[in-house]
């Protein structure tokens, strides 16, 4: 599989924010968000076997692990590698956009699907069906952009009966959407979701690679 950058961090988000992670970004994705924040990871990275990541995952001493991307699920070999990364003890998070289907991802992973809303500009490429395979212990995450994206979150919440299926994080697009406006937007709706604030870009600053 060719893989961006292997990392340890501060895991930023999902209600796994706040813990150490080692963070494997698998190059290449099949979207273009307005607000995308890894445009690297479109093309960069090298060659590596399932063993090799494993390899260099192991070197930290990390249990909890992220795969993401870029989009991870385009390459076939992330499968192996998580069916590893499980098989050898580790806490395993799949970050995915959600156009790819997650049917055959090991179910001892925790599933997180960015659900793009419409201001991304990339809700047309988003296979719904990804919703019925969702587990308790998996998660949904949407980055909003303004007012009209939170009323298009809180309808499609409605409208899938997502509330009790699994967890939901609702994150301000970075630089675009205050923090203290979602905040009370969620507040005043008794929205049963999670704010998402990418604590690592509030650590680190936005640029910063690797972190």
């Amino acid at each position: 599989m060719k893989v961006c950058e292997i990392f340890a961090s501060i895991q930023g988000e999902s209600s796994y924010v706040g813990l150490p992670c080692v963070f494997v970004r698998i190059t290449g994705c099949n979207l273009r968000c307005v607000y995308c924040d890894t445009t690297y990871a479109y093309e960069e990275g090298i060659k590596m076997s399932v063993d090799e990541v494993i390899d260099d995952v192991k070197i930290y001493g990390i249990k909890l692990i992220e795969i993401t991307g870029g989009e991870p699920l385009m390459q076939k070999d992330v499968l192996s590698l998580i069916e590893r990364l499980l098989d050898d003890g580790f806490t395993v998070l799949v970050e995915t956009n959600g156009t790819v289907s997650i049917k055959d991802v090991d179910k001892r992973a925790i599933v997180i699907i960015d659900i793009k809303t419409p201001k991304s500009g990339m809700f047309g490429e988003m296979d719904l069906l990804n919703l019925k395979y969702l587990k308790a212990s998996d998660e949904l995450k949407f980055v909003v952009i303004d007012r009209e994206d939170y009323e298009w979150v809180k309808d499609f919440i409605r409208d899938y009966g997502l509330a009790d299926k699994c967890k939901i994080l609702l994150a301000p697009a970075y630089g675009m959407l205050a923090p203290e406006s979602l905040s009370k937007w969620i507040i005043d709706d008794r929205l049963p979701v999670r704010l998402n604030l990418q604590m690592h870009k509030y650590i680190y600053g936005p640029d910063k690679r690797g972190v």
